[in-house]
């Protein structure tokens, strides 16, 4: 798998044009369709609406767009880590473990609040599901867990943990044409499609009491689900449901009008994000991290968005 092809599909998705695109990567235009193509066949599936132009991406290829940027963007960051470590032997890596959801957008805008007050650290993330997150924990393979509250349950060896920030989860969808959500409860007998987190995500268990308290479970018919916020995300960019998606990852959605909310103000979760740690492996490094935030406590919180905001 060439995963410059994903860097390919980048350059074609913002120029809406081959020829562009490929003069963007100086190969031929023939070349480029050829590299186009070899990404679809790999896929199997169509990844560019060829009818019309300017051409755009299918739902499919702005979902691999997104996938395969995400992993460019994490193969370069370890390959930067790596040579920065051989360059400095006697530095320690800090690994942290984190759901997707947290790690698209929370993450790094933690972390750097944190390398701006504790000082700069060698670190990485490691992305994956929430139990894997825990094992690779108990086991050593990390430092840290991030994770939403109420998540990382071990009450045979409970883990330590510090809150590090806040979030929620909003109920979001693509907006009708005059701006108010294409899809507005109360106004159809119809159940709502529902973009759910499927069974892998723990986060979608943050739901349940609200669907019981307001009666949502009857007013819902799943359509879709994935255990990544950002698959679901593109899901309700393109119009197929309702999604409950951390606030943080879609708020730019919102400023720009691609997303708005829907349903009731009150219709939201309250989550508050954790940092965990295994206190049976630490070290120097990861003890100083550690003592430095049950000092602060908040390096930072996500700053708390309007209740008040219309639906």
């Amino acid at each position: 798998m060439d995963m410059q092809l994903f860097r390919d599909l980048e350059s074609l998705a913002r120029t809406g044009n081959f020829s562009q695109a490929a003069a963007l990567g100086n190969l031929s235009q023939p070349a480029f369709s050829r590299r186009i193509r070899a990404l679809e066949g790999w896929v199997g599936a169509t990844l560019v609406d060829r009818s019309r132009q300017p051409v755009r991406l299918t739902q499919a290829g702005e979902q691999m767009l997104e996938a395969g940027l995400q992993a460019l963007a994490r193969i370069e960051h370890e390959r930067s880590q790596i040579l920065e470590l051989q360059s400095l032997p006697d530095k320690y890596v800090v690994t942290f473990a984190a759901q997707h959801s947290i790690g698209w957008r929370f993450y790094p805008t933690w972390l750097q609040a944190l390398e701006e007050d504790y000082g700069p650290i060698m670190s990485r993330l490691r992305a994956d599901d929430l139990p894997a997150c825990i094992r690779d924990l108990r086991n050593g393979d990390v430092d840290f867990v991030i994770a939403y509250v109420g998540e990382a349950k071990a009450p045979e060896r409970p883990l330590d943990s510090i809150v590090i920030g806040a979030d929620r989860l909003v109920p979001v969808c693509k907006p009708d044409t005059d701006g108010t959500p294409l899809f507005a409860f109360g106004t159809t007998e119809v159940k709502m499609p529902f973009l759910r987190f499927g069974n892998a995500a723990p986060i979608g268990a943050h739901l349940e009491p609200l669907f019981r308290a307001e009666g949502l479970s009857d007013a819902l018919q799943t359509v879709y689900e994935n255990s990544m916020a950002g698959a679901l995300r593109i899901r309700a960019r393109a119009g197929d449901g309702v999604a409950w998606l951390p606030q943080s990852l879609v708020q730019p959605d919102l400023d720009s009008g691609i997303l708005v909310r829907t349903g009731k103000p009150g219709w939201v979760v309250d989550l508050t994000i954790r940092l965990f740690r295994n206190s049976e492996r630490t070290n120097r490094v990861t003890r100083s991290i550690w003592t430095f935030l049950e000092v602060r406590q908040s390096v930072p919180l996500v700053p708390s968005p309007d209740r008040d905001q219309p639906s």
